[in-house]
């Protein structure tokens, strides 16, 4: 897979054999520590698979209490347990505003469910008032990530200066 100005080039070129007679075909997309590359001009992340993940816990969550509970506890099960699968590698990727769009449109397809409503200003006011929103947690991770890389460059710095 190639990622840059020549991208599409891998495509027309011939499977690496390695030294053990492996061969290594030339792909599109590759998973990398649970992160999905896809082969771009730039450096971009397919978030479909984390999508697809996120609805899974959610519907085995929802379906072993559905409606048994409250959907304030069914929000914070959502919170803590569905929204890391959808943020995982977040802060590593670049994201556009068309993968934030349809990353919030996730969280939001689910609140749609659980509140049996298409009003947007209901689902808007759960989202902010139970902390729901994908962009401010993007932010809030990508922020917490670049402060402990800071903290680790500062750390590593001392250590070779002695």
């Amino acid at each position: 897979m190639r990622v840059g100005p020549r991208h599409s080039v891998g495509s027309h070129c011939a499977n690496i054999q390695s030294i053990n007679g492996c061969v290594l075909h030339w792909v599109n997309e590759i998973r990398y520590l649970g992160i999905f590359i896809v082969s771009s001009s730039k450096l971009k992340c397919n978030f479909a698979y984390s999508k697809k993940a996120f609805y899974r816990s959610f519907n085995a969550i929802f379906g072993r209490i559905g409606r048994l509970t409250s959907e304030e506890v069914v929000l914070h099960l959502i919170k803590v347990k569905c929204l890391p699968v959808l943020l995982y590698g977040i802060e590593m990727c670049p994201v556009n505003l068309s993968d934030m769009r349809s990353l919030e449109f996730t969280v939001r397809r689910v609140l749609i469910k659980l509140f049996h409503t298409y009003n947007c200003a209901i689902i808007d006011s759960c989202m902010s008032l139970f902390g729901l929103s994908v962009s401010e947690l993007a932010g809030q991770r990508v922020h917490r990530f670049l402060f402990k890389f800071n903290m680790l460059d500062n750390t590593l710095c001392k250590v070779c200066q002695l």
